[in-house]
């Protein structure tokens, strides 16, 4: 995925995504937060949950597509641990663009 795929950034967020035809569609989510950026286990699990709680939540705006294989990585890229809005926002954006281009 992440050598073929497509990638893209919408703050704080990086992004790879790879879709191909299937007869059953199905979406796998990849969720990262690089101990690189941040060094406590607590924050990183914060941030991991911020965003997947986004994702759960605005799901649905990818599944109503061709039916594919979709395969997506959602890599935290900030420095700073952002509120639960923002965080929303980007990954609502970063699917209204998968969808768009599936």
């Amino acid at each position: 995925m992440f050598e073929s795929g497509e990638s893209g950034f919408v703050f704080p967020f990086r992004y790879v995504w790879f879709a191909e035809a299937d007869s059953v569609p199905s979406v796998e989510v990849l969720f990262s937060v690089p101990k690189k950026f941040h060094k406590r286990a607590n924050r990183r699990n914060l941030l991991r949950r911020r965003t997947k709680e986004a994702y759960r939540l605005q799901k649905g705006i990818v599944r109503c597509g061709a039916p594919v294989n979709l395969d997506l990585a959602l890599i935290y890229s900030s420095k700073e641990a952002l509120p639960y809005k923002t965080i929303a926002h980007a990954v609502r954006q970063i699917l209204e663009t998968i969808a768009e281009r599936l």
